[in-house]
Protein backbone atom coordinates (compact mmCIF):
# COMPACT_ATOMS: atom_id res chain seq x y z
CA UNK A 1 0.00 0.00 0.00
CA UNK A 2 2.89 2.42 1.02
CA UNK A 3 4.85 1.79 -2.57
CA UNK A 4 1.32 2.19 -4.44
CA UNK A 5 0.82 5.52 -2.54
CA UNK A 6 4.27 6.54 -3.58
CA UNK A 7 4.35 5.83 -6.88
CA UNK A 8 0.85 7.70 -6.93
CA UNK A 9 2.53 10.58 -5.45
CA UNK A 10 5.26 10.15 -7.69
CA UNK A 11 3.40 10.10 -10.91
CA UNK A 12 1.34 13.14 -9.90
CA UNK A 13 4.37 15.24 -8.76
CA UNK A 14 5.41 14.45 -12.71
CA UNK A 15 2.20 15.43 -14.09
CA UNK A 16 2.19 18.57 -12.15
CA UNK A 17 5.56 19.45 -13.42
CA UNK A 18 4.53 18.91 -16.90
CA UNK A 19 1.63 20.93 -16.67
CA UNK A 20 4.09 23.64 -15.33
CA UNK A 21 6.39 23.54 -17.84
CA UNK A 22 3.59 23.08 -20.65
CA UNK A 23 1.88 26.68 -19.14
CA UNK A 24 5.56 28.02 -18.65
CA UNK A 25 6.14 27.52 -22.13
CA UNK A 26 2.56 29.25 -23.69
CA UNK A 27 3.15 32.50 -21.13
CA UNK A 28 6.94 32.66 -23.08
CA UNK A 29 4.79 31.70 -26.42
CA UNK A 30 2.46 34.20 -25.94
CA UNK A 31 3.96 36.76 -23.98
CA UNK A 32 3.61 39.77 -26.81
CA UNK A 33 0.00 38.89 -27.05
CA UNK A 34 -0.39 39.49 -23.22
CA UNK A 35 2.27 42.59 -23.08
CA UNK A 36 -0.77 43.70 -26.21
CA UNK A 37 -3.77 43.09 -23.99
CA UNK A 38 -2.01 45.06 -20.56
CA UNK A 39 -1.29 47.91 -23.05
CA UNK A 40 -4.47 48.08 -24.35
CA UNK A 41 -6.17 47.98 -20.71
CA UNK A 42 -3.93 50.59 -18.87
CA UNK A 43 -4.92 52.85 -22.22
CA UNK A 44 -8.73 52.10 -21.90
CA UNK A 45 -8.58 52.79 -18.34
CA UNK A 46 -6.85 56.14 -19.34
CA UNK A 47 -8.55 59.48 -19.21
CA UNK A 48 -9.65 60.45 -22.38
CA UNK A 49 -6.99 62.82 -23.72
CA UNK A 50 -8.59 66.32 -24.68
CA UNK A 51 -9.92 67.03 -28.05
CA UNK A 52 -10.95 63.42 -28.25
CA UNK A 53 -14.06 61.71 -28.52
CA UNK A 54 -14.08 58.47 -26.18
CA UNK A 55 -15.16 56.66 -29.48
CA UNK A 56 -12.09 57.87 -30.36
CA UNK A 57 -10.05 57.13 -27.55
CA UNK A 58 -11.36 53.17 -28.24
CA UNK A 59 -10.07 53.15 -31.90
CA UNK A 60 -6.85 54.15 -30.75
CA UNK A 61 -6.22 51.80 -27.85
CA UNK A 62 -7.20 49.15 -30.82
CA UNK A 63 -4.71 50.35 -32.85
CA UNK A 64 -1.93 50.22 -31.01
CA UNK A 65 -2.50 46.63 -29.75
CA UNK A 66 -3.34 45.53 -33.16
CA UNK A 67 0.57 46.84 -34.69
CA UNK A 68 2.04 45.47 -32.19
CA UNK A 69 -0.07 41.85 -32.85
CA UNK A 70 0.55 42.45 -36.14
CA UNK A 71 5.10 43.41 -35.63
CA UNK A 72 5.32 40.70 -33.18
CA UNK A 73 2.57 38.08 -34.47
CA UNK A 74 2.23 35.44 -31.33
CA UNK A 75 -1.04 34.80 -32.65
CA UNK A 76 -2.17 34.16 -36.49
CA UNK A 77 -2.28 37.43 -38.18
CA UNK A 78 -6.18 36.32 -39.49
CA UNK A 79 -7.03 35.71 -35.74
CA UNK A 80 -5.55 39.14 -34.97
CA UNK A 81 -8.29 40.46 -37.82
CA UNK A 82 -10.91 38.76 -35.77
CA UNK A 83 -10.14 40.86 -32.59
CA UNK A 84 -10.22 43.97 -34.86
CA UNK A 85 -14.38 42.78 -35.84
CA UNK A 86 -15.35 41.87 -32.91
CA UNK A 87 -13.68 44.58 -30.83
CA UNK A 88 -15.64 46.96 -33.18
CA UNK A 89 -18.53 45.40 -32.67
CA UNK A 90 -18.41 44.86 -28.59
CA UNK A 91 -16.54 48.38 -27.46
CA UNK A 92 -17.79 51.05 -29.98
CA UNK A 93 -21.60 51.71 -28.79
CA UNK A 94 -22.55 53.39 -31.85
CA UNK A 95 -21.64 50.77 -33.65
CA UNK A 96 -23.09 47.47 -34.75
CA UNK A 97 -22.64 44.26 -36.70
CA UNK A 98 -24.25 45.21 -40.00
CA UNK A 99 -21.87 48.31 -40.38
CA UNK A 100 -18.72 46.78 -39.27
CA UNK A 101 -19.77 44.14 -41.83
CA UNK A 102 -20.28 46.24 -44.25
CA UNK A 103 -16.88 48.22 -43.79
CA UNK A 104 -14.83 44.80 -44.56
CA UNK A 105 -16.18 44.24 -47.96
CA UNK A 106 -14.86 47.41 -49.58
CA UNK A 107 -13.94 47.26 -53.30
CA UNK A 108 -10.09 47.03 -52.38
CA UNK A 109 -11.14 44.03 -50.51
CA UNK A 110 -12.49 42.43 -53.43
CA UNK A 111 -9.95 43.42 -55.36
CA UNK A 112 -7.29 41.65 -53.06
CA UNK A 113 -9.77 39.01 -53.40
CA UNK A 114 -9.65 38.88 -57.18
CA UNK A 115 -6.45 39.38 -57.40
CA UNK A 116 -5.27 36.49 -54.87
CA UNK A 117 -7.78 34.47 -57.84
CA UNK A 118 -6.19 35.86 -61.00
CA UNK A 119 -2.41 34.70 -59.30
CA UNK A 120 -3.76 31.16 -58.72
CA UNK A 121 -5.31 31.16 -62.29
CA UNK A 122 -1.82 32.21 -64.03
CA UNK A 123 0.23 29.58 -62.02
CA UNK A 124 -2.38 27.36 -63.01
CA UNK A 125 -1.34 27.88 -66.90
CA UNK A 126 1.95 28.15 -66.21
CA UNK A 127 2.43 31.49 -68.04
CA UNK A 128 4.48 32.95 -64.28
CA UNK A 129 7.34 30.49 -65.52
CA UNK A 130 6.96 31.99 -69.29
CA UNK A 131 7.24 35.33 -67.78
CA UNK A 132 10.18 34.95 -65.13
CA UNK A 133 12.20 33.01 -67.86
CA UNK A 134 11.49 36.52 -69.88
CA UNK A 135 12.70 38.53 -67.26
CA UNK A 136 15.80 36.05 -66.44
CA UNK A 137 16.57 36.29 -70.12
CA UNK A 138 16.82 40.16 -70.13
CA UNK A 139 18.91 40.30 -66.74
CA UNK A 140 21.29 37.45 -66.81
CA UNK A 141 21.14 35.03 -63.60
CA UNK A 142 22.96 37.05 -60.94
CA UNK A 143 20.40 37.37 -58.33
CA UNK A 144 21.39 41.08 -58.15
CA UNK A 145 20.26 41.60 -61.35
CA UNK A 146 17.11 39.27 -61.60
CA UNK A 147 16.02 40.95 -58.26
CA UNK A 148 16.18 44.46 -59.88
CA UNK A 149 14.92 43.35 -63.21
CA UNK A 150 11.63 42.43 -60.68
CA UNK A 151 11.83 45.82 -58.62
CA UNK A 152 12.22 47.77 -62.41
CA UNK A 153 8.90 45.72 -64.57
CA UNK A 154 7.20 45.66 -61.40
CA UNK A 155 7.77 49.71 -60.84
CA UNK A 156 7.23 50.72 -64.79
CA UNK A 157 3.72 48.76 -64.69
CA UNK A 158 2.79 50.00 -61.54
CA UNK A 159 3.01 53.40 -62.15
CA UNK A 160 0.95 53.18 -64.92
CA UNK A 161 -2.11 50.71 -63.49
CA UNK A 162 -1.59 50.47 -60.01
CA UNK A 163 0.57 48.99 -57.63
CA UNK A 164 -2.86 46.57 -56.41
CA UNK A 165 -2.55 44.79 -59.86
CA UNK A 166 1.16 43.97 -60.84
CA UNK A 167 2.19 43.01 -56.72
CA UNK A 168 -0.53 39.66 -57.80
CA UNK A 169 0.75 39.54 -61.56
CA UNK A 170 4.23 39.59 -60.40
CA UNK A 171 4.03 37.54 -57.30
CA UNK A 172 3.68 34.03 -58.98
CA UNK A 173 6.87 35.59 -61.08
CA UNK A 174 9.06 35.58 -58.28
CA UNK A 175 7.66 32.35 -56.31
CA UNK A 176 8.28 30.15 -59.39
CA UNK A 177 12.30 31.11 -59.44
CA UNK A 178 12.61 30.69 -55.61
CA UNK A 179 10.68 26.95 -55.66
CA UNK A 180 12.83 25.49 -58.48
CA UNK A 181 15.84 27.01 -56.52
CA UNK A 182 15.25 24.93 -53.13
CA UNK A 183 11.68 23.16 -52.33
CA UNK A 184 12.84 24.07 -48.94
CA UNK A 185 11.91 27.22 -47.51
CA UNK A 186 14.28 27.74 -45.09
CA UNK A 187 16.94 27.23 -47.45
CA UNK A 188 15.63 30.46 -49.18
CA UNK A 189 14.94 32.56 -46.61
CA UNK A 190 17.10 35.98 -47.52
CA UNK A 191 16.59 34.60 -51.45
CA UNK A 192 12.69 35.11 -50.98
CA UNK A 193 12.88 38.05 -48.95
CA UNK A 194 15.07 39.53 -51.97
CA UNK A 195 12.89 38.81 -54.30
CA UNK A 196 9.43 39.31 -52.64
CA UNK A 197 10.06 42.82 -51.27
CA UNK A 198 11.63 43.87 -54.88
CA UNK A 199 7.99 43.07 -55.90
CA UNK A 200 6.16 45.27 -53.12
CA UNK A 201 8.94 48.22 -53.00
CA UNK A 202 9.15 48.34 -56.94
CA UNK A 203 5.49 48.75 -57.07
CA UNK A 204 5.19 51.02 -53.64
CA UNK A 205 8.41 53.52 -55.02
CA UNK A 206 6.71 53.19 -58.84
CA UNK A 207 2.57 54.11 -57.78
CA UNK A 208 3.85 57.87 -56.93
CA UNK A 209 4.81 58.22 -60.75
CA UNK A 210 1.08 58.98 -62.33
CA UNK A 211 -1.60 59.93 -61.50
CA UNK A 212 -2.97 56.52 -62.17
CA UNK A 213 -0.56 54.73 -60.09
CA UNK A 214 -2.74 55.29 -57.04
CA UNK A 215 -6.03 56.42 -55.22
CA UNK A 216 -3.89 58.59 -53.23
CA UNK A 217 -3.19 60.47 -56.18
CA UNK A 218 -6.41 61.42 -57.76
CA UNK A 219 -7.58 62.25 -53.97
CA UNK A 220 -4.84 65.22 -53.86
CA UNK A 221 -5.80 66.44 -57.26
CA UNK A 222 -9.80 66.19 -56.84
CA UNK A 223 -8.22 68.23 -53.28
CA UNK A 224 -6.34 71.10 -55.39
CA UNK A 225 -8.95 71.79 -57.44
CA UNK A 226 -11.68 71.92 -54.60
CA UNK A 227 -9.47 74.18 -52.60
CA UNK A 228 -7.72 76.47 -54.74
CA UNK A 229 -9.47 76.63 -58.04
CA UNK A 230 -11.15 79.78 -59.24
CA UNK A 231 -12.16 79.76 -62.91
CA UNK A 232 -12.46 83.13 -62.88
CA UNK A 233 -8.75 83.42 -61.31
CA UNK A 234 -5.76 82.38 -64.40
CA UNK A 235 -3.49 82.31 -61.13
CA UNK A 236 -5.31 79.27 -60.31
CA UNK A 237 -5.11 77.35 -62.95
CA UNK A 238 -1.58 76.37 -61.52
CA UNK A 239 -4.11 73.58 -59.42
CA UNK A 240 -5.08 72.32 -62.19
CA UNK A 241 -2.38 69.49 -62.18
CA UNK A 242 -2.64 66.97 -64.72
CA UNK A 243 -1.14 63.88 -66.67
CA UNK A 244 1.94 65.35 -67.50
CA UNK A 245 2.82 67.79 -64.77
CA UNK A 246 2.51 65.36 -62.12
CA UNK A 247 4.94 62.97 -64.29
CA UNK A 248 7.28 65.62 -64.38
CA UNK A 249 7.31 66.34 -60.77
CA UNK A 250 7.12 62.91 -59.66
CA UNK A 251 8.26 60.29 -61.75
CA UNK A 252 12.18 61.33 -61.54
CA UNK A 253 11.90 60.77 -57.50
CA UNK A 254 10.72 56.96 -58.12
CA UNK A 255 13.57 56.25 -60.70
CA UNK A 256 16.15 57.79 -57.85
CA UNK A 257 15.45 55.48 -54.82
CA UNK A 258 15.34 52.17 -56.78
CA UNK A 259 19.14 51.49 -56.79
CA UNK A 260 18.47 52.62 -53.37
CA UNK A 261 15.92 49.57 -53.06
CA UNK A 262 18.30 47.15 -54.15
CA UNK A 263 21.15 48.33 -51.76
CA UNK A 264 19.12 48.22 -48.61
CA UNK A 265 17.46 44.68 -49.33
CA UNK A 266 20.84 43.36 -49.94
CA UNK A 267 22.53 45.06 -46.73
CA UNK A 268 19.05 43.64 -44.99
CA UNK A 269 18.62 39.93 -45.99
CA UNK A 270 21.79 38.30 -47.50
CA UNK A 271 20.10 35.49 -50.56
CA UNK A 272 21.97 32.21 -49.88
CA UNK A 273 22.65 32.16 -53.80
CA UNK A 274 24.49 34.48 -55.61
CA UNK A 275 23.18 33.33 -59.46
CA UNK A 276 20.02 31.80 -60.18
CA UNK A 277 21.47 29.25 -62.50
CA UNK A 278 20.13 25.99 -61.15
CA UNK A 279 16.47 27.78 -61.32
CA UNK A 280 17.18 28.94 -64.95
CA UNK A 281 18.08 25.80 -66.06
CA UNK A 282 15.16 24.42 -64.34
CA UNK A 283 12.65 26.75 -65.54
CA UNK A 284 14.01 26.00 -69.58
CA UNK A 285 13.57 22.73 -68.56
CA UNK A 286 9.94 22.87 -67.96
CA UNK A 287 9.35 25.38 -70.83
CA UNK A 288 10.96 23.25 -72.99
CA UNK A 289 8.54 20.13 -71.87
CA UNK A 290 5.80 22.37 -72.38
CA UNK A 291 7.02 23.20 -76.08
CA UNK A 292 5.18 26.32 -77.79
CA UNK A 293 2.39 28.10 -76.14
CA UNK A 294 -1.20 26.64 -76.56
CA UNK A 295 -4.80 27.84 -77.36
CA UNK A 296 -5.95 27.40 -73.31
CA UNK A 297 -2.36 29.21 -72.64
CA UNK A 298 -3.26 32.24 -75.34
CA UNK A 299 -7.07 32.38 -73.91
CA UNK A 300 -5.33 33.02 -70.53
CA UNK A 301 -3.66 35.69 -71.81
CA UNK A 302 -6.57 37.48 -73.62
CA UNK A 303 -8.68 37.21 -70.39
CA UNK A 304 -6.04 38.80 -68.32
CA UNK A 305 -5.53 41.35 -71.00
CA UNK A 306 -8.51 42.28 -70.93
CA UNK A 307 -9.03 42.25 -67.44
CA UNK A 308 -5.95 44.90 -67.53
CA UNK A 309 -7.93 46.90 -70.06
CA UNK A 310 -10.84 46.97 -67.97
CA UNK A 311 -8.94 47.75 -64.60
CA UNK A 312 -7.50 50.77 -66.64
CA UNK A 313 -10.62 51.62 -68.21
CA UNK A 314 -13.49 50.86 -66.08
CA UNK A 315 -12.00 50.81 -62.19
CA UNK A 316 -13.67 54.58 -61.55
CA UNK A 317 -16.71 53.17 -62.85
CA UNK A 318 -17.62 49.66 -61.46
CA UNK A 319 -14.71 49.55 -59.40
CA UNK A 320 -11.22 47.57 -59.43
CA UNK A 321 -12.59 44.74 -57.20
CA UNK A 322 -15.48 43.85 -59.23
CA UNK A 323 -13.32 43.73 -62.67
CA UNK A 324 -10.89 41.41 -60.54
CA UNK A 325 -13.54 39.33 -59.81
CA UNK A 326 -15.01 38.74 -63.60
CA UNK A 327 -11.58 38.02 -64.33
CA UNK A 328 -11.32 35.16 -61.83
CA UNK A 329 -15.18 34.28 -62.93
CA UNK A 330 -13.86 33.86 -66.95
CA UNK A 331 -11.25 31.73 -65.67
CA UNK A 332 -13.59 29.20 -64.09
CA UNK A 333 -15.96 29.90 -66.85
CA UNK A 334 -13.82 28.49 -69.77
CA UNK A 335 -12.50 25.61 -67.35
CA UNK A 336 -9.08 27.25 -67.22
CA UNK A 337 -9.38 26.74 -63.40
CA UNK A 338 -11.00 25.06 -60.82
CA UNK A 339 -12.98 26.20 -57.53
CA UNK A 340 -11.15 23.49 -55.73
CA UNK A 341 -7.61 25.29 -57.03
CA UNK A 342 -8.58 28.67 -55.90
CA UNK A 343 -10.01 27.51 -52.60
CA UNK A 344 -6.55 25.77 -51.93
CA UNK A 345 -4.34 28.17 -53.59
CA UNK A 346 -5.73 31.62 -52.02
CA UNK A 347 -4.69 32.68 -48.45
CA UNK A 348 -8.21 33.22 -47.51
CA UNK A 349 -6.76 34.97 -43.88
CA UNK A 350 -4.95 37.60 -45.72
CA UNK A 351 -8.59 38.61 -47.20
CA UNK A 352 -9.90 38.80 -43.46
CA UNK A 353 -6.80 40.90 -42.72
CA UNK A 354 -7.00 43.50 -45.10
CA UNK A 355 -10.49 44.10 -44.64
CA UNK A 356 -10.15 44.26 -40.75
CA UNK A 357 -7.44 47.05 -41.74
CA UNK A 358 -9.85 48.83 -43.34
CA UNK A 359 -12.29 48.50 -41.62
CA UNK A 360 -10.12 50.13 -38.64
CA UNK A 361 -9.50 52.72 -40.80
CA UNK A 362 -12.57 53.78 -41.24
CA UNK A 363 -13.39 54.07 -37.82
CA UNK A 364 -9.96 56.24 -37.24
CA UNK A 365 -11.44 58.62 -39.53
CA UNK A 366 -15.16 58.46 -38.81
CA UNK A 367 -14.72 58.87 -34.76
CA UNK A 368 -11.89 61.81 -35.62
CA UNK A 369 -9.05 59.60 -34.12
CA UNK A 370 -6.59 60.22 -37.15
CA UNK A 371 -7.44 64.33 -37.23
CA UNK A 372 -6.40 64.11 -33.44
CA UNK A 373 -3.30 62.38 -34.32
CA UNK A 374 -2.70 64.75 -36.86
CA UNK A 375 -3.46 68.08 -35.30
CA UNK A 376 -1.46 66.55 -31.85
CA UNK A 377 1.78 65.53 -33.86
CA UNK A 378 2.03 69.42 -35.35
CA UNK A 379 1.13 71.07 -32.30
CA UNK A 380 4.39 69.41 -30.52
CA UNK A 381 6.75 70.34 -33.56
CA UNK A 382 10.07 72.49 -32.23
CA UNK A 383 10.86 75.42 -33.62
CA UNK A 384 12.47 75.95 -36.86
CA UNK A 385 9.92 73.33 -38.08
CA UNK A 386 6.77 75.28 -39.10
CA UNK A 387 7.94 76.51 -42.21
CA UNK A 388 10.66 75.16 -45.19
CA UNK A 389 12.21 71.79 -45.60
CA UNK A 390 11.28 71.59 -41.32
CA UNK A 391 7.53 71.67 -42.31
CA UNK A 392 8.17 69.43 -45.34
CA UNK A 393 9.81 66.80 -43.00
CA UNK A 394 7.28 66.98 -40.47
CA UNK A 395 4.25 66.11 -42.47
CA UNK A 396 6.02 63.97 -44.44
CA UNK A 397 7.16 61.84 -41.16
CA UNK A 398 3.33 62.59 -40.10
CA UNK A 399 2.18 61.06 -43.46
CA UNK A 400 4.70 57.96 -43.00
CA UNK A 401 3.17 57.23 -39.13
CA UNK A 402 -0.20 57.38 -40.14
CA UNK A 403 -0.26 55.52 -43.75
CA UNK A 404 1.37 52.70 -41.71
CA UNK A 405 -2.01 52.15 -39.57
CA UNK A 406 -4.43 52.50 -42.74
CA UNK A 407 -4.90 52.61 -46.36
CA UNK A 408 -2.42 55.17 -47.88
CA UNK A 409 -5.42 56.48 -50.13
CA UNK A 410 -7.69 57.04 -46.10
CA UNK A 411 -4.35 58.48 -45.08
CA UNK A 412 -4.45 61.08 -47.63
CA UNK A 413 -7.91 61.74 -47.45
CA UNK A 414 -7.86 62.42 -43.81
CA UNK A 415 -4.39 64.42 -44.21
CA UNK A 416 -4.88 66.41 -47.11
CA UNK A 417 -6.95 69.14 -46.31
CA UNK A 418 -4.60 69.43 -43.24
CA UNK A 419 -1.39 69.93 -44.85
CA UNK A 420 -2.74 72.36 -47.38
CA UNK A 421 -4.62 74.26 -44.65
CA UNK A 422 -1.06 74.39 -43.03
CA UNK A 423 0.69 75.61 -46.25
CA UNK A 424 -1.25 78.39 -46.37
CA UNK A 425 -0.96 79.74 -42.58
CA UNK A 426 2.94 78.95 -42.95
CA UNK A 427 2.93 81.37 -46.30
CA UNK A 428 4.43 77.60 -48.18
CA UNK A 429 3.00 75.89 -51.50
CA UNK A 430 -0.20 74.42 -51.08
CA UNK A 431 1.31 72.09 -54.41
CA UNK A 432 4.94 71.24 -53.03
CA UNK A 433 2.89 70.18 -49.25
CA UNK A 434 0.10 68.15 -51.27
CA UNK A 435 2.95 66.52 -53.00
CA UNK A 436 4.72 65.68 -49.89
CA UNK A 437 1.91 64.58 -48.44
CA UNK A 438 0.93 62.05 -51.56
CA UNK A 439 4.10 60.88 -51.62
CA UNK A 440 4.78 60.19 -48.47
CA UNK A 441 1.31 58.36 -47.98
CA UNK A 442 3.40 55.80 -50.06
CA UNK A 443 6.08 55.06 -47.41
CA UNK A 444 4.29 52.68 -45.69
CA UNK A 445 7.02 50.10 -45.24
CA UNK A 446 7.06 49.16 -41.71
CA UNK A 447 3.14 46.26 -41.66
CA UNK A 448 1.88 44.00 -44.14
CA UNK A 449 -1.27 45.81 -44.37
CA UNK A 450 0.40 48.95 -45.42
CA UNK A 451 -0.02 48.72 -49.02
CA UNK A 452 -1.67 46.01 -50.91
CA UNK A 453 1.42 45.16 -52.67
CA UNK A 454 3.13 44.24 -49.22
CA UNK A 455 -0.38 42.61 -48.15
CA UNK A 456 0.26 40.22 -51.16
CA UNK A 457 3.81 39.41 -51.08
CA UNK A 458 2.96 38.02 -47.11
CA UNK A 459 0.16 35.85 -48.65
CA UNK A 460 3.06 33.88 -50.06
CA UNK A 461 3.88 32.66 -46.66
CA UNK A 462 7.63 33.06 -47.17
CA UNK A 463 8.11 36.53 -45.29
CA UNK A 464 7.13 37.09 -41.31
CA UNK A 465 5.76 40.53 -40.05
CA UNK A 466 9.23 41.05 -38.24
CA UNK A 467 10.63 41.41 -42.01
CA UNK A 468 8.85 43.94 -42.87
CA UNK A 469 9.62 45.94 -39.78
CA UNK A 470 13.40 44.95 -40.03
CA UNK A 471 14.13 46.60 -43.64
CA UNK A 472 10.81 48.86 -43.32
CA UNK A 473 12.48 51.81 -41.49
CA UNK A 474 15.27 51.51 -43.87
CA UNK A 475 13.23 52.20 -47.17
CA UNK A 476 11.18 55.05 -44.87
CA UNK A 477 14.18 56.91 -43.95
CA UNK A 478 15.41 56.81 -47.48
CA UNK A 479 12.31 57.83 -49.39
CA UNK A 480 12.19 60.65 -47.50
CA UNK A 481 15.95 61.87 -47.72
CA UNK A 482 15.37 61.64 -51.20
CA UNK A 483 11.60 63.26 -51.22
CA UNK A 484 13.56 66.33 -49.28
CA UNK A 485 16.35 66.67 -51.58
CA UNK A 486 14.03 66.71 -54.37
CA UNK A 487 11.61 69.32 -52.73
CA UNK A 488 14.49 71.44 -51.82
CA UNK A 489 16.44 71.30 -55.36
CA UNK A 490 14.54 70.06 -58.21
CA UNK A 491 11.09 71.47 -57.51
CA UNK A 492 12.47 75.21 -57.16
CA UNK A 493 14.16 73.94 -60.41
CA UNK A 494 11.06 73.04 -62.83
CA UNK A 495 9.11 75.91 -60.75
CA UNK A 496 7.23 74.10 -58.62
Amino acid sequence: MALFNLRTSRRLRLRGTRNLRSFTHFLHEKRWLLVAFIVGALLYIAPTPNGLTHEGHIVLVMSVVAVILFVTEPVPLPSVALMIIVGQILLLKDVDSTQVARSLMSDSVLFIMGSLMLAVAIVKQNLDKRLAYLIVRMTGTKTLNVASGIALVSGLMASVIGEHTVAAMMLPVAIILITLTSDDPNKVKGLAAVLLFSIAYGCSIAGIGTPSGGARNAIMVGYWKEFFYDPTNPESFKYLVDYVKWVIVCYPIFLAQLPFVMLILFMTFKPEYKHLNRAVVKLRTEIEKEGKMKSSDWLAILIFFITLLGWIFYSSEIGLGTIALLGAIAYMVFGLVRWEDLNSGVNWGVVWLYAAAISLGVQMKDTGAALWVAENFLDILPNGMDSGIGLYAAVSVLTTLVTNTMSNGAAVAVLGPISLNMATTAGESPLVLGFITSISSAFAYLTVIGTPACTIVYASGYLKTTDFLKVGWKMAIMSTLILLAFAAFYWPLIGL
